[in-house]
């Protein structure tokens, strides 16, 4: 089936509705792989950063120097500038459109602590975090849904992309799969804006939802965008203990604390200034230092997350989310019980290159892609740089779905259409049609994501070396030749899910290998990237960012440089 739009915004998380949003007075489709309000965006819980001061004194100035020192100095300070100033717009623009913020007794935003945000460029943590109790990315999608809903915006729900059209030097348009009906849609449009989130299911132990395969990601990929930045990937410090359902930092940020086997508050030890609020990567890395050095609880992988000492009214009314998953999961009270947790896969820093108006950059230079835009997790504009700050991600995806969506609407409206190449859906048929239509045995998908999930897990997250990297280079290969025979039962065209999974498995497959390359070629520490072989940055030779190109003898690197623009590099202390 041919479809032909001006805009189509793939993903309708908080990213895409935006976009969608700042679109609407041309002809746009939004397409989802999800019904929108099953994004991911939902399960956003503790915050989103703005500096309003509502509370306590601060100013974006502050908020761009937390965002710059936690990313270890591999930000592009410029975009960091771009996101923290807008913060305070796009947070009252939430408000005005319908979402309930919880609020001071005089009526003002409330405001909460969170890892990393502090006040005077550093001298001790600031309340920060605009929140709606432990619900916060729930009510941005929701009020951001309704306000597609209000404007009319076109959706086309439970579709799954399959691959990126460009012709001429240009992008025009998408090629997706009608889940209800098996149907292959092409979309053809003047401009696409990729929205479609993260990667966490290439780990075994994550917070991300199922449909987080990446597929906005590998697609491009695929089609010669090259991608950046992708061996930093963040674990969340607070992930229920084998299960990885996250607990917020909002926890921590209301005077949650840490406690090791021994009953000790350990992160006084490693970050004396903001303790448990330190950034994500360091509170990971000192949890799995604490479990190595013997002190996990009864000598488990584990330490506790501690709240009992605030009390059930605090507890009940600003965490009330997070104590029903530990209820309903563990078996435990918050109430009276620490809860057992475990660093978990939760996000992408790396992405799809693009510049701050969310323009698809292909090359060192900064050279557009015209036509293809993306914003949100999928996206690498390089504000998280190495380490994103708890509550950037949700000012990330309405900051830069907003540019990105203005942007594209005054392209589409001076641009022609683009022609399609010959047989736009070819590419598509092929992917589709050799599971539907191969031999039903073979190598099972179930087995091979396992193998992955398993092998990610144990030698590219929290900490790496060298011979783990390079063992789990050569797994990556044997499993792409496992799936180059894999084999599907499902042969039906109605919701079959065993295709989908397999296709969502190839895109996993495709990501992991830019992981590990670009793991493998950083020799430093630096964020959540961290090498026990290599343990000290190096910005003489690294403070610069990975560009990943798929070639037919593999990936090649490239770097371009980090835009330094008043925040010189120091050493990263709490």
């Amino acid at each position: 089936m041919y479809h032909r739009f001006d805009a189509v915004v793939v993903g309708a998380g908080g990213a895409g509705l935006m976009a969608a949003l700042q679109l609407r007075a041309v002809n746009t489709a939004v397409i989802s792989k999800l019904y929108p309000v099953r994004s991911h965006t939902g399960t956003a819980q503790g915050g989103i950063a703005a500096a309003l001061a509502n509370l306590e004194e601060d100013y974006p100035e502050w908020h761009a120097f937390d965002t710059v020192k936690g990313g270890d100095y591999v930000v592009d300070q410029a975009a960091a500038e771009t996101m923290c100033a807008e913060a305070v717009d796009v947070v009252y623009e939430l408000e005005r459109g319908g979402l309930p913020f919880n609020r001071t007794p005089d009526g003002k935003i409330d405001q909460r602590r969170f890892g990393g945000h502090t006040r005077n460029f550093g001298e001790a943590p600031v309340r920060r975090a605009c929140y709606a109790a432990d619900r916060t990315g729930h009510m941005i999608l929701q009020t951001l849904f309704q306000q597609g809903i209000k404007h009319q915006v076109r959706f086309f729900n439970e579709f799954h992309l399959l691959d990126l059209l460009i012709h001429e030097g240009r992008c025009c348009g998408v090629v997706a799969l009608e889940i209800a009906t098996g149907e292959i849609h092409v979309f053809h449009s003047k401009a696409v804006i990729l929205a479609a989130g993260g990667y966490g299911r290439a780990y075994k132990i994550t917070s991300n939802a199922h449909a987080l395969t990446g597929d906005g990601v590998a697609v491009p990929y695929r089609r010669g965008v090259p991608l950046e930045d992708m061996e930093f990937y963040q674990f969340h410090p607070t992930g229920i203990y084998k299960m990885g359902i996250l607990l917020t930092e909002a926890a921590r940020g209301e005077g949650g604390i840490l406690l090791n086997g021994k009953g000790e508050r350990f992160m006084e030890r490693y970050a004396p200034k903001l303790v448990d609020l330190a950034p994500r990567d360091m509170v990971s890395r000192c949890i799995l230092l604490e479990v190595r050095a013997g002190n996990g609880v009864e000598g488990k992988d584990y330490v506790y997350l501690d709240v009992r000492h605030l009390g059930k009214e605090v507890i009940d009314a600003k965490l009330p989310d997070i104590t029903d998953f530990v209820r309903t999961y563990m078996g435990i009270d918050p109430v009276t019980q620490p809860v057992p947790i475990q660093p978990t896969a939760h996000y992408a820093m790396g992405g799809v290159p693009t510049d701050v108006d969310g323009r698809v950059v292909v090359d060192e230079s900064g050279t557009p892609l015209p036509g293809l835009y993306a914003a949100g997790e999928c996206a690498c504009v390089s504000v998280h740089g190495a380490n994103r700050l708890g509550t950037n991600s949700l000012v990330d995806i309405v900051v830069f779905g907003r540019r990105a969506g203005r942007h594209a609407a005054r392209f589409v409206q001076e641009a022609d259409l683009p022609p399609l190449p010959p047989h736009p859906d070819a590419f598509a048929r092929e992917q589709v049609d050799k599971l539907l239509r191969g031999p039903q045995q073979g190598e099972r998908a179930v087995a091979i994501r396992e193998k992955l999930q398993a092998e990610m897990m144990d030698k590219a997250s929290v900490m790496r070396q060298e011979s783990d990297l390079k063992a789990l280079q050569r797994t990556l290969g044997e499993l792409h030749e496992a799936y180059e025979r894999v084999a599907i039962q499902d042969r039906g065209l109605r919701f079959n899910t065993d295709l989908t999974e397999t296709l969502e498995l190839g895109c996993l497959l495709d990501i992991a290998d830019t992981i590990v390359v670009g793991a493998q070629a950083r020799t430093e520490s630096r964020g959540a990237h961290w090498r026990e072989d290599y343990p000290k940055r190096d910005d003489a030779n690294w403070l610069k960012h990975t560009l990943a190109y798929r070639r037919d003898g593999g990936i090649e690197l490239r770097y371009k440089p980090v835009s330094i623009t008043r925040f010189q590099p120091q050493e990263r202390k709490y």
